[in-house]
């Protein structure tokens, strides 16, 4: 059955598949630096370190560092720019956005016992923003060879004509969707008009050449609630675990145009169209981490943490339209616009997101400063789509682990102390998630700043800098053709932080 159910009032039908793609793994699976000021500061190298609201993100042990009860909260504003490459045309575009970044407490109940080995319990909870999607691009060019009528190709080539014309579009596949709106607005013609045909031809004239512009504005946010609980043996030994509950919240629009100036011909072409795609995503999912902190010596520690596949509970709506003009040589030209007004509500499905390793190192100068190291490990070709027995996640579980690979991830940070002030400064790099090493580039990332403490109250400011290059296809079948992107992602971090 294709369709569950459709709902005339609010123009909603519910839909048994959508085509999921491989960035949408990526996306899910990867996390932004967030946190506290002081984090950021330090480029999230906080794994053998602790006694920082958002070190419990790394490390859950690295709450019983705490000596006294904590709470705080971090806003951030973040500046996204992206420059775009394609086909030798330069063009850029920007997002500025506002954000509550993290906000938590630490609570630390210590046992005054001499005899008693386990010195301390802290408990604890934080929320943070693990990835603010809010973002923009617009590349545009001419494109020497390939037409976005490639796209509808693909899904229409194999489709009988009568499952397109004979079908109402909210009774239909996602495929037979999408060789509907080409059909429709005249971007792809039958080889023969009869219902068993399932073989197409382009509309678009041939000869290459073809000016396009693609436009993508995501909102939306990653975030995680971690409810955590540490104890410490002998102030030489921290163990930890969370638990964790995540939310997403996705919405992507992306605007497709494209023209040319091909002569005209007997028959009507195409002369310009432009696809228009609406996607929201929404769901939650569950994780856990467990680690612990050793004291070598009174200034060196290690760390090691592990935190587990997140489980995710996803849902998809998709709404889509297409406007398309069509003229023939010495006629006027002809305007289609293939709207169906509805939204597509898709059932629910499981994303298992890879788990992630965390080994840190750090030595503490006395009450002067500290260098910390952290070094993590991700196989994001172990994310899986489920049911793992359904048709299409079978191909794409595939091409997942033929597509992606296993990724470090290396964090630096220092600290120095003058008095009641604070001096900080960190890098990071991560590699690329993807095999061929282009489609997301590697990732490095510089960060400063500096905190003063007040006594009860502390007040850390951060800034952060991180760049990546990627080059992701505007379309995931048939053309494939995108642009060379470098993001460009300024943050300022501000924390209030209380002991109590």
């Amino acid at each position: 059955m294709k369709k569950i159910l459709f709902l005339l009032i609010t123009g909603l039908t519910v839909s048994a598949s959508y085509s999921q793609e491989v960035s949408d793994a990526v996306r899910y699976s990867q996390d932004n630096l967030t946190g506290t000021a002081r984090f950021r500061a330090m480029s999230g190298a906080f794994g053998a370190v602790g006694g920082d609201l958002s070190s419990i993100s790394v490390n859950p042990a690295g709450s019983a560092i705490f000596n006294n009860n904590q709470v705080g909260v971090t806003f951030s504003n973040q500046s996204a720019k992206n420059n775009s490459d394609y086909f030798g045309t330069q063009s850029s575009d920007s997002k500025n956005s506002f954000i509550l970044n993290q906000a938590g407490g630490i609570f630390v109940f210590n046992d005054r016992n001499p005899n008693n080995s386990w010195k301390k319990i802290a408990i604890g909870a934080s929320y943070e923003n693990t990835n603010n999607f809010d973002n923009r691009s617009f590349s545009s060019g001419t494109n020497p060879t390939n037409s976005v009528a490639n796209y509808f190709l693909a899904y229409a080539n194999g489709i009988p004509l009568g499952d397109i014309t004979g079908i109402a579009y909210r009774d239909q596949f996602y495929d037979e969707q999408q060789a509907y709106f080409g059909y429709n607005g005249f971007v792809i013609n039958p080889v023969a008009d009869t219902d068993g045909n399932t073989q197409y031809t382009s509309n678009v004239p041939a000869g290459g050449n073809y000016y396009q512009e693609n436009e993508i504005y995501t909102t939306g946010y990653n975030s995680k609630l971690s409810f955590n609980l540490a104890t410490s043996y002998k102030d030489r030994l921290y163990i930890g675990a969370n638990l964790n509950v995540h939310v997403t919240d996705y919405r992507r629009s992306t605007s497709f145009y494209e023209d040319n100036d091909h002569p005209l011909e007997a028959g009507e072409t195409i002369s310009s169209l432009r696809f228009n795609n609406d996607l929201y995503t929404y769901g939650n999912g569950f994780s856990f981490q467990v680690g612990a902190i050793g004291k070598v010596t009174e200034a060196f520690r290690l760390g090691i943490a592990y935190e587990s596949n997140t489980w995710y509970e996803l849902y998809d709506e998709v709404s889509q339209s297409l406007s398309t003009t069509r003229q023939a040589d010495g006629a006027d030209p002809i305007n289609k616009t293939v709207n169906p007004d509805l939204v597509n509500v898709y059932d629910s499905y499981t994303l298992q997101t890879p788990g992630k390793w965390t080994f840190s190192g750090a030595y503490v100068f006395g009450k002067s400063g500290l260098i910390s190291v952290d070094y993590s490990i991700k196989d994001y070709s172990n994310s899986k789509f489920k049911p793992t027995n359904d048709a299409n996640f079978g191909g794409l579980n595939s091409a997942i682990s033929n597509t992606l690979t296993t990724a470090g991830e290396l964090r630096i940070g220092a600290e120095y102390k003058i008095k009641q002030l604070s001096l900080r400064g960190g890098y990071r790099f991560e590699d690329s998630p993807y095999k061929n090493g282009t489609t997301i580039g590697d990732l490095n990332s510089y960060s400063a700043g500096l905190g003063y403490n007040f006594g009860g109250t502390k007040l850390d400011l951060a800034y952060s800098y991180m760049e990546r290059k990627s080059n992701q296809g505007f379309f995931a079948t048939g053309f494939t053709d995108g642009a060379n992107i470098t993001s460009k992602l300024n943050n300022v971090s501000l924390t209030l932080l209380f002991e109590l």
